[in-house]
């Protein structure tokens, strides 16, 4: 059912964050060419990993895409998830769970004491499942985020 994706996959999963993108109200934002996609996963230093779920019958369900960061306080690597989506029609048939416990599976294999990630504060039926999981927000953090104009302007 979980497996890892593979360069053949790109254009699959480069479907999957438009739809992603589209479900978040934020097609607009998704800018990242299969190209960029497969550079990032399959290029000479990957800096991104992905898995893809498939039914029974090989059908793509939904992938997760992430990478590792580093806790300066555990001294240790953990895993961000950049994104985890399951296709519509077959959420619910524990694609999103299977998905998160290979990535579980992948930190306690690999002494990594961290598996984190993002949500919109809206998306009422994931924080459900995350918490369902035994996820707990970290409510006390505001992400931030410098892009665009302001990315430039500092850095310039």
């Amino acid at each position: 059912m979980i497996r890892h994706a593979t360069p053949a996959d790109v254009p699959e999963i480069h479907r999957m964050i438009r739809e992603l993108a589209e479900y978040e109200k934020s097609l607009d934002e998704a800018r990242a060419s299969e190209e960029q996609l497969h550079e990032a996963l399959f290029g000479e230093r990957p800096a991104a990993f992905a898995h893809i779920a498939e039914t029974g019958d090989g059908e793509v369900a939904g992938f997760s895409l992430w990478f590792l960061n580093f806790s300066t306080w555990r001294g240790v690597h953990g895993i961000y998830l950049e994104d985890l989506y399951v296709r519509p029609g077959l959420r619910g048939g524990g694609y999103g769970k299977a998905l998160l416990t290979e990535l579980a599976r992948i930190c306690v294999e690999r002494g990594y004491e961290r598996l984190e990630w993002s949500v919109l504060n809206w998306n009422t039926p994931s924080i459900n499942f995350y918490k369902a999981l035994g996820a707990k927000p970290q409510d006390e953090w505001t992400v931030y985020r410098l892009t665009d104009e302001a990315l430039t302007q500092l850095g310039s």
